[in-house]
């Protein structure tokens, strides 16, 4: 006879999980205590990094059934999701996800929704990239300097021209500089692309 397990998690310690135990009972799923794994841990953490979701791997076992009150639990975004209903299935354990209206998202429809979330999630993320992109370019287009500030001033890189143009080698004008012979040389090759330009 298959075991029912329940997996609850709450983001934090002010939280509790009594709300979704009850919405799990209230949905016809009789689950007995000992098999409720609570967890207080944020939702931004991989599932693979939630030692109470760790505890339940180690129990569950083929013909089991998972519930779960919301996708975010077994997750912390569609994908983290899906890798562990895919894991889940191939354990032969059903995950119930109640927000999904009760569906076993390792059948043929939970399957296909899962393909559906994954789908809008890549679509977000690729929106994402774009408005980094872009917001990137139209910085530099309006001429703010990107990345890290530089470690040397304008008079210093004079210097290490300079030095350079005497034959001062590249690690000694670091030294001098108490900086990295990278910053040195990426000094060095900016001066070489001014001169071909």
């Amino acid at each position: 006879m298959p075991r029912t397990f329940a997996y609850v998690r709450v983001s934090t310690t002010g939280q509790t999980t009594e709300n979704q135990i009850q919405e799990i009972e209230a949905a016809g799923f009789h689950v007995e205590p000992r098999r409720i794994i609570t967890e207080t841990v944020s939702g931004s953490t991989a599932i693979a990094q939630r030692r109470g979701f760790s505890r339940l791997l180690d129990r569950l076992e083929a013909g089991d059934i998972l519930i779960v009150t919301k996708l975010d639990r077994l997750g912390r975004d569609a994908i983290d999701v899906s890798a562990t209903v895919k894991a889940l299935a191939e354990m032969g354990v059903r995950v119930y996800c109640l927000a999904l209206g009760g569906a076993d998202l390792t059948s043929s429809a939970g399957t296909m929704t899962m393909n559906v979330l994954n789908a809008v999630a890549q679509f977000e993320r690729d929106l994402l990239i774009e408005r980094t992109q872009s917001g990137l370019k139209r910085a530099k287009s309006e001429g703010k300097t990107l990345g890290r500030p530089s470690t040397l001033n304008e008079k210093q890189k004079q210097d290490v021209r300079n030095d350079l143009a005497t034959g001062m080698s590249v690690s000694a004008i670091a030294r001098k500089l108490a900086t990295s012979r990278q910053t040195i040389m990426r000094v060095r090759d900016e001066g070489s692309r001014s001169v071909r330009s």
